[in-house]
């Protein structure tokens, strides 16, 4: 089995909202068809995290300023992101690519994301990182707690802008489900896949346009996405996302020179393999029985659209695990929560989804109000 699938099922369970799953420690073997010039890659499916293609895809690598995925991230989750502030003058001076901040600029964290997620803004990461935390260590753990939580077993935080530092490192793997998790944020999307971007900051703030350095936008007209990044420890790492008639794939390639084409190849490779499929024909009988109900039985649902992306004929092939409890207790009101179904092909998880109720059932009356006021009629009550 691949590596994580308990790390993926975390993830899922993270965003149910339930407690996450331990992950298991094993090793995605490389695939045997073809190589690419790169020191880590992989390609997964987004909604899944199944791997497609992998390179060296769990080692410890330097990212660059593809860690700015999860400062970005870490910045759009705050409860204050529109709210002005004026940033740190120590934060912004730092080396490297940059947003355009000066001392004494105001800006909003929304502000700021855009700043890290097209121009790479070192100082906008910087400033993020202050405002939130109190300084660049304290976010550092922050960003470390994050990674923890996914599952990111392979990552480890140093700075929040990606310079090269000792100790902080990547994979391919995790940048991969990190990028797949981080575009379930609504705003991270939306920022992200802008080839430009106007916003304002400044003393007072102006309005400015900032520019995308992920070419790929251009390049692939199915591109949605994610991070570029260089240093000179890291070489060329680039973070990237596709959708293509309801698929949507995650490509990572680290320390890869040709990186835009690169990817370019990669998603043409796949998404020539792959369908959008519904597994309802596939799916197995979902019924739980249920205590003291009007009915027996209550239908179960996925919650998740039941469709994955797979191979020709890989659907017949599909194998499901549902786990939910021997019974319901009624009353059952639909959509109540009761169980969850996951799909395998060949050990790969392909598909999860929470299940919930189909539809109401409800509690059996008990017959003792009548045995009372047939007694109290007795005595005249």
């Amino acid at each position: 089995m691949l590596k994580k699938c308990v790390a993926w099922l975390a993830l899922a369970a993270v965003l149910m909202g339930a407690a996450p799953l331990p992950a298991v420690a094993q090793t995605i073997p490389d695939t045997k068809e073809f190589s690419i010039a790169a020191k880590g890659a992989v390609v997964i499916d987004a909604g899944s995290g199944r791997v497609y293609f992998a390179q060296n895809a769990n080692g410890r690598l330097p990212m660059a300023s593809t860690t700015k995925i999860m400062t970005a991230l870490l910045a759009l989750e705050q409860p204050d992101l529109d709210e002005p502030f004026v940033v740190n003058s120590a934060a912004i001076r730092v080396e490297g690519t940059s947003m355009g901040l000066k001392e004494g600029d105001t800006v909003t964290l929304r502000t700021l994301a855009h700043g890290m997620l097209l121009p790479s803004g070192n100082d906008a990461a910087n400033a993020a990182a202050v405002r939130i935390a109190g300084s660049k260590d304290a976010f550092a753990e922050l960003m470390n707690e994050k990674a923890r939580e996914l599952g990111l077993e392979d990552t480890h935080y140093v700075t929040p802008s990606g310079l090269d530092a000792d100790g902080h490192y990547s994979s391919a793997y995790d940048l991969a489900i990190l990028a797949a998790y981080a575009l379930e944020n609504p705003d991270f999307r939306e920022i992200c896949c802008k080839e430009s971007a106007k916003v304002e900051f400044g003393n007072p703030p102006y309005g400015r346009w900032l520019k995308n350095h992920n070419k790929l936008l251009n390049l692939y007209p199915y591109a949605i996405g994610v991070k570029t990044g260089y240093t000179d420890d890291a070489k060329r790492c680039l973070v990237t996302a596709a959708q293509k008639d309801g698929v949507t794939l995650i490509a990572v390639t680290l320390a890869a020179q040709d990186d835009f084409n690169v990817h370019k190849k990669l998603y043409e490779r796949y998404f020539g393999e792959l369908t959008q499929q519904d597994l309802t024909p596939a799916l197995p009988d979902l019924e739980l029985p249920v205590t003291g109900g009007q009915a027996a039985t209550v239908g179960l649902e996925p919650v998740r659209p039941p469709v994955a992306a797979l191979r020709a004929g890989e659907r017949d092939r599909m194998q499901f695990q549902v786990e939910a409890p021997k019974f319901a207790y009624a009353p059952v009101k639909r959509g109540d929560a009761l169980g969850e179904i996951r799909g395998y092909i060949n050990g790969d998880l392909v598909y999860q989804s929470p299940l919930a109720a189909a539809e109401d059932v409800s509690a059996v009356q008990r017959q003792t109000n009548g045995l009372f006021h047939w007694i109290g009629g007795l005595f005249g009550q």
